[in-house]
Formats: C-alpha cells, sequence, structure tokens
C-alpha cells in the first residue's frame, strides 16, 4: 500500500486517477470500417511502425510518472480518448514501462466517424471492475443547423453526421465504469464530448446534451446508492465556464459550496489562474476535467476521498521552438510527439489503519 503522511499521527493510502487525450493513437493497419487512412503507412501522417512504437514509448513515459512525488506507485486509474482499438490499448499495457503493473482494459468501439473511443486502463490489483457499459450520446444536426458558422472555429477532432435518415451526429459514448477500489465502490464515468468543429456557439447545444446525459447517470447512480461515489472525467471540449458544465452539471469551484448530490469541479480555479491543458490561437483552455461527487469531498477520510488535483504538463511536454512554442508537444511531420492535450489527475485518499 502507499502511505503519505499528513503529520506524525496519521498516514494515508493514495491512489491517482489520470485522464489523458492520447491524440490520435492509431496503429498502422487500415481498417476499411473507420476513417483511419490518413494514419497508415501510405496515409498522409506517413504512419510507420517505427513511428507507432515511438507513440506507445512517449505515452508510457508521460503515464508512469504522473502523480510522482505524492504516490511512488503509477496511476491506478488511466482514462483515455482518442484510441483506435482495443488492440492499441493492449501494446501500451504491454509496453516494458507499462506491463509491470498489470493494467487491465475496459473499452467499447463507439460510433464517432473515426473510430476513436474512450477507455479506462486500471490496476488489477487495487480496482474489480464489476459491471460496465457504453452509454450512447444522441444528438442531432437540427439542433444547431439554425446557427452561423463560426469563421473561427476548431478544425480539430470533428464530428460527422452519418444517418441521413434522423440527421444524427454519431460521437463517442460515455462510458460508465463500477466496481470497488480496495474493496470501496466507486463509480467512474469516461468522456469525450462533441467537437466544436463548425464553432463552439453553433456546438454548444451538442456539449450542454452530453452534460445533461452525464448528469443523468450520475442521478441514476445516487437514485440507487446516495452515498454513491462517482468521478466524472475527460476531454469536455469546453472550459470549467461553459453551460454544458456550470448549468447541465451545475458545477462548482468550491468545495463548500457544492450541495448534496453536487459535483465539486477542482479545475475552475485553475482556470481562473489561467491554467490550462490546450492551446488554441494563443489562448488557453481547461478541456480536460475531472470532477467528483460530493460524496467525496465530506473530509471523513475513514473512506477514500479526494485530496488534491493537477495538470502534468512537465517542460518536456511543451514544444520548444517554432509556431506552436509553449504549446503541447503533439505529433509533427518530423517529429512524434505526445498530445495536443495536457493529461489531468487527481489523488484519492485514504486514513490507514
Amino acid at each position: 500500500m502507499f502511505r503519505i503522511g499528513f503529520s506524525q499521527q496519521k498516514s494515508f493510502r493514495i491512489h491517482t486517477l489520470v485522464f489523458y487525450n492520447f491524440e490520435n493513437l492509431f496503429d498502422t493497419i487500415n481498417d476499411p470500417h473507420t476513417n483511419d487512412d490518413e494514419w497508415t503507412p501510405d496515409g498522409t501522417q506517413r504512419w510507420t511502425a517505427q513511428k507507432y512504437q515511438q507513440k506507445l514509448e512517449n505515452l508510457s513515459r508521460v503515464l508512469t510518472e504522473i502523480g510522482k512525488p505524492e504516490n511512488s506507485n503509477t496511476p491506478t486509474f488511466i482514462a483515455g480518448s482518442e484510441i483506435e482499438n482495443r488492440g492499441v490499448l493492449e501494446d501500451l499495457v504491454q509496453h516494458p514501462k507499462m506491463a509491470l503493473h498489470d493494467y487491465g482494459i475496459i473499452h467499447f468501439d463507439s460510433p464517432d466517424k473515426r473510430g476513436i473511443d474512450v477507455a479506462l486502463l486500471f490496476q488489477k490489483k487495487y480496482f474489480l471492475p464489476v459491471s460496465y457499459a457504453n452509454i450512447p450520446l444522441y444528438i442531432y444536426k437540427k439542433e444547431v443547423e439554425d446557427k452561423e458558422p463560426d469563421p473561427l472555429s476548431e478544425d480539430l477532432d470533428q464530428d460527422e453526421v452519418v444517418n441521413t435518415y434522423d440527421n444524427r451526429v454519431f460521437t463517442r459514448d460515455q462510458l460508465l465504469i463500477t466496481g470497488f477500489l480496495d474493496g470501496e465502490e466507486i463509480n467512474i464515468i469516461v468522456n469525450h464530448w462533441p467537437s466544436r468543429s463548425g464553432g463552439e456557439k453553433k456546438t454548444s447545444a451538442f456539449r450542454e446534451a452530453a452534460g445533461m446525459l452525464n448528469r443523468k447517470i450520475i442521478d441514476s447512480l445516487q437514485k440507487i446508492n446516495p452515498n454513491a461515489k462517482v468521478i466524472t472525467l475527460g476531454d469536455l471540449n469546453d472550459g470549467p465556464f461553459n453551460n454544458s458544465i456550470k448549468k447541465a452539471l451545475n458545477a462548482k469551484a468550491k468545495k463548500q459550496d457544492v450541495p448534496e448530490f453536487g459535483i465539486y469541479n477542482p479545475f475552475e480555479e485553475m482556470a481562473k489562474k489561467g491554467l490550462g491543458t490546450i492551446a488554441f490561437r494563443d489562448s488557453w483552455d481547461i478541456f480536460d476535467q475531472i470532477m467528483v461527487t460530493q460524496s467525496l469531498v465530506k473530509n471523513d477520510f475513514s473512506t477514500y476521498q479526494y485530496w488534491k488535483a493537477g495538470i502534468f504538463n512537465k517542460s518536456y511536454l511543451i514544444q520548444n521552438s517554432g509556431q506552436y512554442k509553449g504549446y503541447p508537444k503533439r505529433h509533427s511531420a518530423t517529429e512524434v510527439g505526445f498530445s495536443d492535450h495536457f493529461p489531468v489527475y487527481i489523488y484519492l485518499i485514504k486514513e490507514a489503519k
């Protein structure tokens, strides 16, 4: 077990929980059922086996360092997005840096047009999953079609209407996992909400729908167990102040403001300080967030509780030259990078007996 001392009288068990947008974790094989052509040896990215192995090396380095020095162990939970399939996750957990920690995988294929999914990796010796499900998000083009496109819209991570019958926009499912951390029930929801392709304002309704689905899932868990401990995390494509989080989830920035059954978002205070996980047009925002229900901020450490959160933005993850100097070091034509997002993390702690 891991222990941290807050005083000479007490010590605590600690677990790190991480979210990281892996940014295009694709293998080199052309899947005829998804739009992955650019991530092949003959595609525009010239994605070779050597580059793929370097990508796995880069991700493994990051993932095994997050949480130190407070926690000497690697993260107990790693939630990820932009994952092509289960195979790339198997390659990742079998990487020499990761293999020693015996990570399990929970993954479903989602209907995203590029075939990118969300998933959860977990250390089997600490967490026992008992149920998991992928919960679809139903959104439709008609919800935004009357709005003008934003000329400054981000052209990243695009969603696309696939079903011409009802104009449904196919995007990532929300992944719900329930299990036992050292014998204590924990619920985790992994998210990758609809993109801003077409403009933030034009597509806000999509992410607000994602927030409402998230709140519905949490409500359902709390109806079954009023003391349910729920952690929702992911790349939300919105910052802490957007309606999807402030209104749909009604997340609060301060622990003392969180009502019963409410949600605490530690990343709102970080955003107020100008910190970020992603940069666009020299402006920073925190799209990658981890939020917890009020049951995890009670300061009764006889059971697992939230301790603190952080953004992992070590210098080697930052572009140090060129047009994107200071941005997260993403993949480029000349270098296999890490991601266009910084990972985020929280600690869960419990008083050791």
